[in-house]
This record gives C-alpha cells, structure tokens and sequence, in this order.
C-alpha cells in the first residue's frame, strides 16, 4: 500500500443552524487503505461522507481527494470518487445492462469503455446471472452489489461506502464484507458502519465518531492496547480446578484468575499487568505441578469494548 494519501480531511465543520453536526474532524487515507467509519446513528458518519463526496458543503474546513479540493476543484475531485449512500440510487425499470450503460454515459466514459468496465464489475460483483434482470426485481443484496458496480465503474480513486450492508440477509451480508475487502488496494475505501465486528473484519484502520467528534483513529488491536494496562490470556490446563487456580493466582504479576466451562473443558481467564509477558510463567507453572497445558493464549479487548469505553471517557 502506498503512503499517498488520497484523502485528506482537516478540520472539518458542520452545522445544521446552531447545532454542530460535525465538529472539527482530521483525518488521512492512503492509497489502498481500507477505512472504518464507526459510531452509533446520529454520530455525524453520513454528514462527514456527504462533505468527503461534495454532496453537501461544509461550513468550514477542507477536503482534498487525490490533491483536489472538493470545493474549489468540484468536478475534479468527484471524478476520482464512486460513492454508494445509504439509500442506493437505482432506477427501477432498467435493466442491469441499461442502468451500468446509463451510468457509464452520465460520467462521461466511451461506449468502447463501458462495454469494458460494465463486463469488468459484473464479474467483481458477482452479477452476471443478472445481467438482464429489471433493477426493481433484485433482492436488496443484489441491489447493494449493484449500487457497489456504479460506484467503481469509471475506475475511481476513492470509494465511499454507507452503511453498505444494512437491510441485506446474513448470507449477502458475507459476500458483500468480501467483496468490499476485495476493493481494497485497488482503491481507496471508506466505510461507515455501526456494526462492530465489521469493521474488524474489514478494515485495517478505524475512526471512532461520537456526537460529531473523532475520538480515536487507529488499527483496531492498538486501540485495545492503548486503552489497556492489563493484557488477557485463556488458559486450558487439565487438572484439580481450584489448584490451578490458585497456583496460577501466586504467581506475580497476575491480578486476577476467573474460570469458566466450555464445551466442557475449564478455561481460566487470567488477568495480568500489561508490561510484563506473563505466558512463559504461567507455562512453567503449570507443568511444575504435573498438569496438561492445552491451550495458552492472549486475548485483547473486543472492539465493542473498546467503543464503549471510548464513548463512556467522552460522555464523563
């Protein structure tokens, strides 16, 4: 992945009136970056991504995709962007083929690169027994898979995607994660969503938006390190429970031991101090005493955990 940045947000500012929709919101994405918009409805994502993608102006503040000004150098910028809302704009009585031909024309593409990329993003996005099909007979998942081949047809830059998986089957949502993981590399993607293991599953960076604010951009597993001073391992030994327990408790540095079943296995959950790698100690520990070790691991923070604690030292 490139250091190029292809987006770049500084200090970007909404109101509705008095109301700050947005407030002064930083960021960078380089190129091939996939970018995780997180926060609960009502945070500020779709504002922000309206602003990213000349939608809307913002009331102060500057973006810039691939080196152009959203503002100033409109049609440029939106050249370089494929943008799919929250609400996927399709015309219902066209044909797959008629709507992909309809949109390649309204951006200015050849009919010889039309027939090009429209056979290119049938394939990416899995469409082609579709090909034919009225728009308004698709499933919504296929709706969305199709809302996603208009926004990469004239091959942009930056790809912004809303809420691209709500509303679909479980089934769909699978495919769609895939297939937007897939376009990363090949361009620049940010996603909102307020699902959290989305984001893990993903995107390599997450910005967390609360009441219109970041309140942290980071790699998913840093947050956790950052908000943690102590560090987690699971631990499976067979032998006497409360003696594993308690020889586990003795060693220094462990602050807590809690133990729970399994699928019928007793697995410790063993709480130690961040700053010291407690594994190989507990590892020794364990076989001192005669028992079977089957399983050590370290274990960080969900990211459900991590947004909640975030939100919580912002609303205190």
């Amino acid at each position: 992945m490139s250091t190029e940045n292809m987006i770049e947000v500084d200090h970007l500012t909404k109101f509705y009136g008095d109301f700050p929709a947005i407030s002064n919101v930083s960021f960078t994405a380089a190129k091939g970056e996939v970018l995780g918009f997180l926060g609960p409805n009502g945070a500020g994502k779709t504002t922000t991504m309206r602003m990213i993608t000349g939608f809307m102006p913002p009331t102060s503040g500057t973006v810039r995709i691939a080196g152009h000004d959203v503002v100033t150098e409109s049609l440029e910028a939106r050249k370089r962007i494929g943008y799919l809302p929250e609400t996927v704009p399709l015309y219902t009585d066209m044909t797959v083929k008629s709507y992909l031909a309809f949109m390649g024309t309204i951006r200015g593409m050849d009919s010889k690169a039309i027939r090009r990329r429209t056979g290119d993003v049938v394939q990416i996005c899995h469409l082609e027994d579709y090909y034919n099909s009225i728009v308004g007979k698709l499933s919504k998942g296929f709706r969305q898979r199709l809302g996603i081949a208009q926004a990469i047809l004239h091959e942009p830059d930056v790809l912004v995607l809303d809420e691209p998986t709500i509303g679909i089957d479980p089934i769909q949502v699978v495919e769609t994660r895939q297939l937007i993981k897939g376009l990363g590399g090949e361009h620049t993607v940010i996603l909102s969503t307020h699902i959290l293991p989305e984001v893990s599953m993903i995107c390599q960076r997450v910005i967390i938006l609360h009441e219109g604010e970041v309140i942290a951009v980071d790699r998913p597993e840093r947050l956790a390190e950052r908000l943690e001073a102590t560090e987690r391992i699971l631990l499976e030994v067979r032998g006497p429970t409360n003696q594993v327990a308690k020889a586990i408790r003795d060693i220094s540095g462990v602050q807590d031991v809690t133990y729970g079943e399994e699928g019928g296995k007793v697995v410790y959950n063993v709480t130690c101090r961040r700053s010291e790698d407690m594994r190989a100690q507990i590892a020794r520990t364990v076989v001192e005493h005669g028992w079977q070790l089957m399983r050590l691991e370290s274990v960080t923070m969900s990211l459900e955990e991590i947004f909640l604690r975030l939100t919580a030292a912002e609303g205190s």
